[in-house]
């Protein structure tokens, strides 16, 4: 299980302090999925590398499974069990694909399984499997690699800052079959950012995020309708719009 306990995360920037995360608790169960939203700016991303440990907050607690990994480094955390995948992915020219899934599963990886782990992001693997991770490769694809890559080692926590980003229609709708696979084995915790209203419709709990702060936290047939309300500009009696 996570928890994140009263987390505030208040950068300096040009002398200025910001306030950027401001007291967010939130609970995630073994085997749970949420998703968060919100507009943009406020706070998302930044949520997600709190909880990676890219970036350190200024206050509170973050636990998994009772241990407090609040102090961690980044290694420390992927090897406690959180998988993270980054909204814009970093490129390693010189590292080709296969290299990159072996050393992201912590084993050495046959072709086959290089080759699935691609193919269920929407990649045609041969094409793709000695290819080097540099500027050929186009942002939609360095997005399903990355993902490939997250996927390709079991972890207590996934953590994906906007999957859809890039991808094209198609790919994006093997993506969202991989999530839905992912969480009816009920393994793992899942932590998705998106605006995309399938991968909403996903969720078993929503949080927006607004201006740093939880503006709504709950089940999906209580966010849903009013988080797709507030977006289409509804004026309905629905009690969830208000």
């Amino acid at each position: 299980m996570l928890e994140v306990k009263n987390l505030v995360f208040h950068p300096i920037d040009n002398g200025v302090e910001k306030s950027i995360i401001e007291d967010i608790s939130f609970t995630l169960e073994d085997g749970e999925m949420l998703v968060i939203t919100g507009p943009n700016g406020g706070g998302k991303s930044t949520m997600a590398k709190l909880l990676m440990g890219i970036e350190k907050p200024d206050g509170g607690q973050i636990f998994l499974d009772g241990e407090d990994i609040t102090g961690f480094s980044i290694a420390d955390r992927a090897n406690a069990g959180i998988g993270f995948g980054f909204q814009q992915p970093p490129r390693f020219k010189g590292m080709t694909v296969e290299r990159m899934l072996s050393l992201a599963a912590g084993e050495e990886l046959s072709d086959k399984v290089c080759c699935d782990l691609l193919s269920n992001v929407g990649l045609c693997a041969r094409e793709y499997i000695k290819r080097e991770i540099d500027n050929t490769l186009s942002g939609g694809e360095m997005k399903r690699i990355e993902i490939a890559s997250v996927l390709a080692k079991k972890h207590k926590l996934f953590v994906f800052d906007e999957p859809e980003a890039g991808i094209d229609l198609w790919s994006f709708s093997m993506l969202v079959k991989q999530f839905e696979q992912l969480h009816q084995n009920k393994k793992e915790s899942i932590i998705l950012i998106s605006h995309q209203e399938r991968i909403i419709q996903m969720a078993d709990r929503i949080m927006v995020i607004k201006d740093g702060k939880i503006d709504k936290l709950g089940i999906r047939e209580q966010v849903f309708p009013g988080l797709m309300c507030h977006e289409t500009g509804c004026r309905c009696q629905n009690p969830a719009c208000s």
